[in-house]
């Protein structure tokens, strides 16, 4: 993120750019061919979530989607293997769509500060509420990974860019709304389960960024709470 101006010359704190869950990689066989015919250790509940036979045998068809699904998820090596960090990443989609829309039903997320943005870090989740009622959301979103966490707790967003830059990183960061230091909501042209997460930024799609940049302003309240596995 690099210096940021609030008016005047004030050099805030350095976070990322580029949250679901950081998990180690399982080590997949190594492999010249582009698509593995090795069963992994999560080949059923891969098989499943694809809606393949669930045989847990490795078939090319099955090679094909699990491949298919891993890059179009950023994850690696892409050669169709049903490892750990492919599995977590669905196990991730299914504890997110279980939520449904009560993202907020254990309460941990304030309800008597009005309009607040409320992050899950455990679920990759992020929602707008005011008191009891859901204003937006809940949406998947991707946090920062291990040496990088999104920092938890009660912050209030105090500067917003719609077109900033990196300078650490040169890059874009468009809708960037700034709550804790250099750690902002924006947007992101990734996939939101795209591991290991950013470098603490709460990174949106660019709908979803849009949608926080409409629906709040400086002084409103963001609530960081969870942690992320593998950080």
């Amino acid at each position: 993120m690099g210096d940021i101006r609030r008016r005047s010359a004030v050099v805030l704190g350095v976070t990322g750019l580029v949250a679901p869950l950081t998990l180690a990689l399982t080590s997949a066989p190594a492999q010249a061919a582009s698509c593995t015919t090795q069963v992994g250790p999560y080949q059923k509940q891969v098989e499943k979530f694809l809606g393949r036979p669930v045989d847990g045998k490795q078939s090319t068809a099955d090679c094909k989607a699990i491949k298919a699904f891993q890059d179009k998820h950023g994850i690696t090596p892409d050669i169709g293997y049903a490892g750990s960090v492919t599995w977590g990443v669905m196990d991730l989609m299914n504890k997110q769509k279980a939520v449904g829309d009560k993202p907020n039903k254990d309460g941990k997320c304030p309800t008597n500060k009005g309009r607040i943005a409320c992050v899950n870090l455990t679920l990759q989740l992020s929602w707008i509420q005011d008191g009891n009622k859901l204003v937006y959301g809940p949406v998947p979103v991707r946090t920062g990974r291990k040496g990088y966490v999104t920092r938890t707790g009660l912050k209030k967003i105090y500067w917003r860019d719609i077109d900033h830059v990196s300078s650490l990183y040169n890059v874009p960061m468009p809708y960037s709304q700034f709550f804790d230091g250099g750690q902002a909501f924006h947007s992101v042209g990734l996939s939101m389960w795209n591991p290991p997460g950013s470098h603490g930024c709460v990174n949106m799609t660019t709908t979803t960024a849009k949608k926080y940049w409409s629906l709040l302003k400086n002084g409103d309240d963001v609530y960081v709470y969870g942690r992320k596995p593998g950080t």
